[in-house]
């Protein structure tokens, strides 16, 4: 992985570093994981383990995600990672056809028949209509190879597949407890946004805006949205978001932007930020009655043009320390 961890202990106002601890770590990974899959994510509830696919392979933990969609937790053991990144896409291919009663079958066989009861439980909702509109795959361990770290970042960089890779590092201290920490290869939020905006057909536009907003203002994250962010006096405050979930392939890419504080950093007067504006947008206000703070625009990204017209007003008064490494 491309992460390293460092732990240290303070003893006496003493930083003394822990090294990581030799043990089998992957062949515990699997229990700790069912017990408590929140360790991976706590936006899943486990629906299966060691469950066997028509193609005779078996997927070591499948779980369901609050909106019903599904996620393959495949743990690399003592396979090479580039095996079991091989083997997980395999299982994706055999999970993409689950219907609903399939799914719903599987579940109440490992939950006792009581999968609706678990899944509200676990989120609080009821279980969606649908099942499996969508599925992800996540790859478990204690170290994944560079070559994988490629391949993964190839499929969801270049062809917008929601995988990723977890690993896991054990560390165990003087007095002989045990730690446990986790490191993702990709912002999990990333890879599911890009994920979205490939499934709703705005893609190209997605990774363009992405590519050139990011090179004027700070990149952020939600599960929902994607922003990016510039410095104001005494704080950093989002100036465009981008809304792949409500984007779609007939209208574009959905966008928000806060027209003060877009003139601020543009140097602009206020008025004068609406002539770049893409020619979809509407009046929009974050918090009503919330002041000209909060005041922007919302609409639709159509072309390659309109964000250069946006990211181009911002180049001139990008401050470097703001962008993304």
């Amino acid at each position: 992985m491309g992460a390293e961890v460092h732990l240290w202990r303070v003893v006496d106002e003493q930083l003394i570093e822990v090294d990581p601890a030799s043990l089998n770590l992957e062949s515990r990974l699997q229990e700790w994981l069912v017990g408590d899959i929140s360790i991976l994510d706590p936006r899943l509830l486990v629906i299966g383990r060691e469950v066997e696919t028509d193609f005779g392979g078996f997927i070591d933990i499948l779980c369901v995600d609050p909106e019903g969609d599904l996620v393959i937790v495949e743990l690399k053991r003592d396979r090479t990672s580039r095996e079991v990144t091989a083997q997980a896409l395999d299982y994706a291919s055999w999970v993409t056809g689950l219907s609903n009663d399939r799914v719903t079958a599987i579940a109440n066989d490992y939950l006792a028949g009581d999968f609706e009861s678990a899944f509200r439980t676990r989120f609080g909702v009821e279980v969606p209509e649908t099942l499996n509109g969508d599925h992800r795959v996540l790859v478990v361990g204690s170290e994944i190879d560079p070559s994988s770290e490629r391949i993964m970042r190839y499929l969801s960089d270049t062809h917008g597949v929601n995988i990723n890779a977890a690993t896991f590092q054990y560390f165990q201290p003087p007095d002989g407890s045990e730690l446990l920490v986790r490191v993702f290869l990709l912002d999990p939020s990333q890879v599911e946004l890009k994920a979205l905006a490939v499934q709703v057909g705005v893609a190209e536009l997605y990774e363009y805006a992405v590519a050139s907003l990011e090179a004027v203002l700070q990149k952020h994250t939600t599960r929902s949205s994607i922003g990016f962010a510039g410095a104001f006096t005494g704080s950093r405050k989002t100036v465009v978001s981008l809304l792949p979930g409500d984007s779609n392939a007939g209208e574009g890419l959905r966008y928000r932007l806060y027209k003060n504080r877009f003139a601020e950093l543009a140097k602009l007067p206020s008025a004068d930020v609406e002539s770049l504006m893409p020619q979809r947008h509407d009046d929009w206000t974050y918090v009503a009655n919330g002041g000209p703070d909060w005041e922007g625009y919302e609409g639709f990204i159509t072309s390659r043009e309109e964000i250069d017209r946006l990211a181009g007003a911002l180049s001139q008064v990008a401050h470097p320390e703001l962008t993304s490494s």
